[in-house]
Formats: structure tokens, C-alpha cells, sequence
């Protein structure tokens, strides 16, 4: 049945970076959908004292993770290079707002295992996963534990390897949607999928391959959206765009205001704000950093100086602004009314 494990065909995707705040998880459940929080780039403290402040507050609600990638963690001598030529093409940003760039960091893997500690020992309903996978110990710790694990995937190979590590739920995710693409193997890249394939295409194919239920994420803005994923296989749909926005939403006014801005006229996934492709509005900062290269959490530190003195100038043109090709749909207001919106006109209500 449409929405019977979640409760709701409407999921509120995570969105790290601050986005979705507890506040923002709370307005959710309220509206009548599920939130995720994201425990990106946050430590184990900081993610403990959001589920705290959701939880009394009676909301149900997921957290999402960061699967570090060991690879990126300790690359090799030419990759190391290419980050540092890629810090000293930075320089003139840095220069732009007085700010100075930090050393080449390569060891931060988001806190990783004592974020896992932690949710084994204080489990929530839902946990899901993003660039990769949980070890299949790991998954079987966190299925005992009574929490509904949750992969995050861009192609049919990475469901197939999601199922076979021990999953409830696969979130498909479309090339279409906004801030960081989830893909874990080269070939299920969304920077690779076909321009004029859909995000209800996609979901057909993968609820061929697999058996367990679908979450379906990418492009999806309105109630039509919601129905053609429904339609196609998907037991919800995860919405991100369609609330940065919001009322609730803990995404900067800058970030907000540009996405209502006509002076944006594109997105495009690029690795320029991170070094991991992320799909964003097409500024200045992502056109002059075409060619940044892949290395992620390294680049989005050495970025993040530049990032917050550019906010705090109110310069949108060197912020990262997330977006998924759905962006100029995206509507001011409470999460509430959005959320009555999506509802509106479905036929499948």
C-alpha cells in the first residue's frame, strides 16, 4: 500500500550543512510527512542533541549518514596533487574576502563510528545511509537494534549491492535532484544517466531488479511528481528542493532568495564546492572551477572558508547553492502550506 512504511507518501529528504534542522524535522511531522535529520558534517554530540529535541517533541523522524570513502580518505601521491593545485587555484577567492585557506585535510571520515555507536545504543526509527554502504555486520546491528535501514542508490547495480548487504529500504535517486548525488560505483554515476530519463524511469527499472520497497528522489516537486514515482513502484517520495524555502528551513536566506532569483538560470552538477558532484544553481564560483577534482571531504574544507565569508557578504556567486532541476517551483512559506500543496491534486489521495 502507497505510504504504508513510512505512514505518508511525503519524506523530507536530509539535507546536511543545516538545512534540515530540528525544527524544520518537527514542521514535517506536523504537515503530515516524515523528516530526516543529517548528521553531516556534524559530531556525535551535535546529532545526539537534534534526535534528543525531536524526539521529545513527540515528531517521528529518521537521521541519515555519511558513508565515508576510505579511498578518498588516504589517496594516492597523484590525486594528493591534484588537491593541492586545486587549494592554490583557490587562492584568489580566499584573497576576494581575507580569509586563509587551510592545509590539505585527509583524514576526516565524519565521525563515523561514533556516530554508528551512538545510534546502536540510542536507535531510531529510521536510519539511512548516503555515499555507500554500511557493512553487512553493521546492517544486521542496526536492523537488531529496531531501526528500518535505509540505502541510499543511483542505478540498478547499486540497489542490487544494497539488497544483497541486508537493506529494508532503497532510496532511488534520480541525476535530477539537488545538493549531493549518492552514487557509490562509477558506472551509477548520476552525472551518467541519460538527460531525458525521469525519476519515475528509474524507479521502474530498479523495482525490477529488487524486492524490497522504494523510495524515489530527484526533480519531484509537485503532487504530479509524486504520483508518476507512486505510480512507477515507489512506496514515498523524498522531496529536498521543494522545502529549502521554507519557513522552517534552516538553509541561508542567501541560499533561499536565489533560488526565487531570475539572475539563475541553470543547475549543473559540479565538484567544485566539495570535490564530490553535487547538483547546484550555476554561479560564477561553478563556472570558474569546472575542473576541480574529485576529492571529497578534502575539498569541501578547504571551500568552507570561502563559503562562509561569501554568505557572510551576502555574495550568492560564490555560495554552493544546492538545487535540483525542479528549483523554480520551490515555494516561500510555512512547510505547512508547501506540504498542502504537494497534496493538492493528487490522485492518489
Amino acid at each position: 500500500m502507497t505510504g504504508a512504511i513510512f505512514g505518508t507518501r511525503i519524506i523530507a529528504a536530509p539535507m546536511a550543512g543545516g538545512t534540515s534542522t530540528s525544527r524544520f524535522v518537527q514542521a514535517v511531522h506536523h504537515a503530515g510527512g516524515v523528516g530526516f535529520l543529517a548528521a553531516g558534517y556534524k559530531g556525535v554530540a551535535a546529532m545526539e542533541a537534534e534526535i534528543h529535541e525531536v524526539r521529545s517533541a513527540g515528531a517521528r523522524f529518521g537521521m541519515n549518514l555519511f558513508v565515508p570513502d576510505r579511498a578518498q580518505l588516504n589517496p594516492p601521491a597523484p590525486v594528493r596533487a591534484a588537491l593541492e593545485d586545486y587549494r592554490r587555484s583557490l587562492e584568489p577567492d580566499a584573497r576576494r574576502y581575507g580569509v586563509s585557506l587551510p592545509e590539505l585535510r585527509l583524514d576526516d571520515d565524519d565521525e563515523w563510528q561514533g556516530k554508528v555507536d551512538s545510534l546502536l545504543a540510542d536507535p531510531v526509527e529510521f536510519v539511512s545511509f548516503t555515499f555507500g554502504l554500511p557493512k553487512q555486520d553493521e546492517v544486521r546491528a542496526f536492523k537488531r537494534a529496531g531501526s528500518m535501514v535505509i540505502a541510499t542508490v543511483t542505478s540498478k547495480a547499486e540497489a542490487l549491492l544494497a539488497v544483497e548487504r541486508g537493506v529494508d529500504v532503497v532510496a532511488v535517486q534520480h541525476g535530477s535532484a539537488g545538493g549531493h548525488s549518492g552514487a557509490f560505483l562509477a558506472a551509477g554515476s548520476a552525472a551518467a544517466s541519460p538527460a531525458h530519463r525521469t525519476t519515475a524511469d528509474l524507479v521502474a527499472e530498479v523495482r525490477t531488479a529488487v524486492g524490497v520497497p522504494l523510495v524515489a528522489a530527484g526533480g519531484i516537486m509537485d503532487s504530479a511528481g509524486i504520483d508518476a514515482v507512486l505510480a512507477a513502484g515507489a512506496a514515498a517520495a523524498q522531496l529536498g528542493t521543494a522545502f529549502v524555502r521554507s519557513d522552517e528551513s534552516g538553509a541561508r536566506q542567501l541560499h533561499k532568495d536565489a533560488l526565487a532569483s531570475p539572475v539563475f538560470t541553470e543547475t549543473r552538477l559540479t565538484r567544485a564546492f566539495t570535490g564530490r558532484q553535487a547538483r547546484a544553481l550555476v554561479n560564477s564560483f561553478a563556472r570558474d572551477h569546472e575542473d576541480a577534482p574529485e576529492g571529497y571531504p578534502a575539498i569541501h574544507h578547504l571551500t568552507a572558508p570561502i563559503r562562509a565569508a561569501a554568505a557572510a557578504a551576502g555574495d550568492a556567486e560564490r555560495l554552493n547553492l544546492w538545487a535540483g532541476t525542479g528549483w523554480r517551483q520551490a515555494a516561500a512559506g510555512p512547510v505547512s502550506a508547501i506540504m498542502a500543496g504537494l497534496l493538492a491534486g493528487s490522485e492518489l489521495s
